[in-house]
């Protein structure tokens, strides 16, 4: 078969590009399960034309390996390498991959997406490492598969090494091992804020009611992962105390944001009021919006609730460069929401939802209900929906809505 170079090239620089945009709307409030898919396809079209490229294939993966050795790189000569059984060329995806934290998530990415029977050999060479970034790999990639063993993962827990041992209090909580929740409350008094997060995370996931107050701690210091923290406390507490802490945090000037978090965490539609008027500020309008989106299960655009950007609102970088503000907008893919048209909107349909219940997509949370949330709901919307049926289930794996699409749409009685 003849080989186009230039065709070949640009199958390289694709997936790592489409790579990218993954990694991106995996977290997306515009993403669902469904447009993933096709993302996912389209990844592996590319990855397909190096595969049936061979040896040429190989050759531009590790020549933009090493050019650029970003995570979108190393995701596409991962999968090669893994896949042909090049163990020179893993090994050197393997350093590449190990050089900083973002091309990790490449190295990690690429054994996630394997089928577990094609990854384990790596993951479990990886994590029989003496190298602290090797194992927290395998660690991140057992986790990515959400299977780990007791044994591993007890002695990632106690390992000198301050990153392993995070990424094991992690781990330990997205695969449920409940039976490590002694160890991982350990973590929760660590000097590190987000070990402290993590552990506090997992062991929210794991059972423990009391962790939740280190959460909240967290919350309030607004420092590394503290929306993670406002969420996953709101959605542990419980719907009376959740919402006494959401009101609690609204009448905090500098604290709506949280509260808003905290509201739609919570879902009781009794702060849906509330959230109308937070789309009258911009700071919060989007947001808000996407909150009562959440827990009514309206589209804002499609009902043409949408409204426009206040003249005059910047968010995120300007042009100015006297400005020292480089933090991206975390609402840029939002939609902003018409206050009024929202307003009548739950006017019309208010008596359609019950006070004292918990709603996600307008529906009452439950298993099916939140089954129905991962398989129609919005990436973010599906994040809600895996760490509700965790909480119902401690001993049960968090799912994960970053898995290859089709893996999930299997799990979920779509495929």
């Amino acid at each position: 078969m003849d080989v186009i170079p230039e065709i070949v090239a640009q199958y390289a620089e694709g997936a790592a590009f489409l790579w990218l945009l993954r990694d991106v709307a995996v977290v997306a409030p515009h993403y669902s399960l469904r447009s993933l898919a096709k993302l996912d396809e389209r990844v592996e079209a590319h990855i397909d034309g190096l595969r049936i490229a061979g040896r040429e294939g190989w050759q531009h993966c590790h020549a933009q390996l090493d050019e650029w050795g970003e995570a979108g790189e190393v995701f596409a000569a991962a999968l090669l390498a893994v896949e042909g059984g090049k163990r020179g060329a893993w090994m050197r995806v393997v350093d590449v991959g190990t050089t900083d934290a973002a091309a990790a998530r490449g190295l990690v990415s690429a054994l996630g997406w394997l089928p577990y029977e094609r990854a384990a050999r790596p993951i479990a060479e990886l994590l029989g490492s003496e190298a602290p970034a090797l194992r927290c790999v395998g660690l991140a990639a057992s986790a990515a598969h959400r299977l780990a063993s007791m044994h591993v993962l007890s002695a990632a827990l106690g390992a000198h090494n301050a990153d392993v041992r995070a990424r094991a209090l992690r781990a330990a909580g997205e695969i449920g091992l409940h039976d490590l929740l002694p160890a991982v409350q350990g973590g929760m008094i660590d000097v590190d804020a987000q070990t402290r997060f993590l552990a506090a995370r997992s062991a929210v996931l794991l059972g423990s009611k009391s962790a939740v107050s280190t959460l909240q701690k967290i919350a309030a210091v607004r420092g590394p992962s503290w929306e993670q923290a406002v969420v996953l406390a709101a959605r542990a507490m419980g719907r009376e105390a959740g919402a006494d802490w959401q009101r609690e945090l609204a009448r905090q000037p500098d604290a709506k944001r949280a509260a808003v978090l905290a509201a739609e965490a919570v879902g009781d539609p009794t702060a849906l009021p509330w959230l109308v008027d937070q789309m009258r500020q911009p700071e919060t309008a989007r947001i808000a919006g996407e909150a009562f989106s959440t827990i009514t299960g309206i589209d804002i655009g499609r009902s043409k609730l949408e409204g426009s950007r206040p003249d005059g609102f910047e968010s995120g970088p300007t042009d100015d460069p006297e400005d020292d503000n480089v933090a991206m907008d975390p609402d840029d893919e939002l939609r902003w929401p018409d206050a009024d048209r929202v307003a009548e909107w739950w006017h019309i349909h208010q008596g359609e939802f019950s006070k004292g219940q918990r709603y996600l997509l307008g529906k009452t949370i439950s298993r099916d209900s939140l089954g129905y949330a991962l398989r129609t709901g919005s990436q973010r919307q599906r994040v809600a929906a895996a760490l509700e049926m965790a909480l119902t289930e401690p001993c049960q794996p968090l799912f994960e809505v970053r898995a290859p699409a089709q893996r999930q749409l299997v799990l979920l009685g779509l495929g």
